[in-house]
């Protein structure tokens, strides 16, 4: 998440927005590397809560953009929307910014549209099943590619059969 040189933090706490490549696939399918952006605005002093996706800084290490599991008290647990561990405790200092908007091929939209938050919140609710509808998904693409395959193959050899 580290952006060639820009501190992003300090742009974070000068109340500037910035814009962001989000890296790797924790995010997926909300962040495609490559393709998605992210508008991330300094908290603001705002209240936190469950579905927010958030910037932060791991204790010592990188920037991480995740949603926002639950929140005890001044504690915050994340969880990426590609993944089902859960990160956390973190501390409320440890969150530099908010996601504002996504960019998309260069159309953007907020997150506070009902047709993001709705899929956001459901997908978070089914996030002890994600391990369990990964691999549905997996074995169904595989299905699908046999029976396009034995298609293919068939009419493969019934062109031959009309020769």
């Amino acid at each position: 998440m580290e952006n060639k040189g820009i501190d992003i933090e300090a742009l974070l706490a000068e109340g500037k927005s910035i814009r962001i490549h989000p890296q790797g696939y924790s995010m997926y399918p909300l962040f495609v590397p490559g393709r998605d952006e992210a508008v991330i605005t300094p908290t603001g002093g705002r209240r936190l809560r469950r579905g927010d996706v958030v910037l932060y800084r791991r204790e010592g290490s990188i920037l991480v953009l995740h949603r926002i599991w639950k929140r005890r008290e001044d504690s915050f647990y994340m969880v990426g929307d590609n993944q089902s561990e859960i990160e956390g405790p973190l501390k409320e200092e440890q969150i530099k910014g908010i996601l504002y908007q996504v960019i998309r091929r260069g159309k953007s939209f907020s997150v506070r549209n009902p047709l993001y938050r709705l899929p956001a919140a459901v997908w978070l609710f089914l996030r002890p099943f994600r391990p369990f509808l990964s691999n549905l998904m997996a074995g169904m693409k595989k299905i699908l590619k046999r029976i396009k395959n034995m298609c293919s193959k068939n009419r493969k050899s019934g062109d031959k059969s009309s020769q």
